[in-house]
């Protein structure tokens, strides 16, 4: 089994700067960096200005490779990529899915993996396309020890900050986790930064004082200015964040955790798509609450 080539099959917002440092971090060790993306083009276009190898065909993209990362929308392109590729890795081939997926989807491909021999992390990731192009992503992981280890160094390539949290599907978990606690924030900074606004203060000024005392957030250190300025053309859709909410409420629901907070703003966020912001960063909750007086 070659150890020369590493597969990225999903060339996304998230999945082509990951790739890129990849391809400029392994270039020391002689590894080379095979793409695949299911839109025509993509993954040419990132191999003329990164070099490597491009493919349409997953499959063919993953031969000769003893490690796979994708980087996929939800379940069903998980499990699309899954059917393609198994049947066609080597045994004892890492499998590190960068996804935000179902707990159950994540266990169920794991399965499938350890029938063939083939190690499957599920690691979703926090720090959106600013953290992927900076190569400062926080991973986190579901699934064994032994795959764990041998994927760390690879994913410290594009992560600040890498951790196993637990046996497979614990990684989506504590990304539902994640989603849980951010959505709330953004929603209240929304609601903040239209209050001030609405009441005539200056609110670039209002947004320096916060970011130096208690509210102070990720969201508003990297988000308030351009909610502020209503610019949303960047970062995780609107789209996107609907979809990981319903993974939260529906893993919620099976284990009878009521959450509130989400609920409300996962129905916020459909406001949004009816405003036609499908496409607009979720930060655009902005934009929704601007609206509703």
């Amino acid at each position: 089994m070659s150890t020369s080539r590493i597969a990225v099959i999903g060339l996304g917002r998230m999945g082509w700067h990951m790739a890129a440092h990849l391809a400029t971090k392994g270039s020391d060790s002689g590894r080379a960096v095979s793409v695949c993306d299911v839109v025509p083009g993509v993954a040419q276009k990132w191999v003329d200005e990164n070099g490597g190898t491009a493919f349409t065909d997953a499959a063919a993209a993953v031969e000769g490779c003893d490690i796979v990362i994708t980087s996929l929308p939800a379940d069903r392109e998980l499990f699309a990529v899954a059917d393609a590729i198994l049947p066609v890795l080597s045994e004892g081939s890492l499998w590190v899915d960068h996804s935000t997926t179902s707990a159950e989807g994540a266990r169920v491909v794991h399965a499938r993996g350890a029938e063939k021999n083939v190690a499957f992390l599920d690691a979703p990731v926090s720090g959106g396309v600013d953290g992927a192009r900076n190569g400062t992503l926080t991973v986190m992981a579901g699934g064994d020890r032994e795959a764990f280890d041998r994927a760390e160094k690879i994913m410290g390539a594009y992560a600040a900050r890498v951790t196993l949290m637990g046996s497979s599907g614990a990684g989506q978990i504590t990304k539902m986790t994640n989603q849980i606690c951010v959505v709330g924030l953004c929603q209240a900074l929304a609601e903040g930064l239209d209050f001030a606004e609405s009441a005539g203060l200056d609110v670039s000024k209002v947004i320096h004082v916060m970011l130096q005392g208690s509210s102070a957030s990720w969201q508003m250190a990297n988000r308030a200015e351009k909610m502020l300025a209503g610019e949303y053309n960047y970062g995780f859709s609107t789209t996107l964040m609907r979809k990981d909410v319903g993974l939260a409420l529906d893993e919620a629901k099976s284990m009878n955790v009521p959450l509130p907070v989400t609920t409300m703003v996962g129905q916020m966020l459909a406001e949004v798509s009816e405003m036609g912001g499908d496409a607009w960063d979720w930060c655009s909750l902005m934009e929704r609450q601007r609206h509703s007086h």
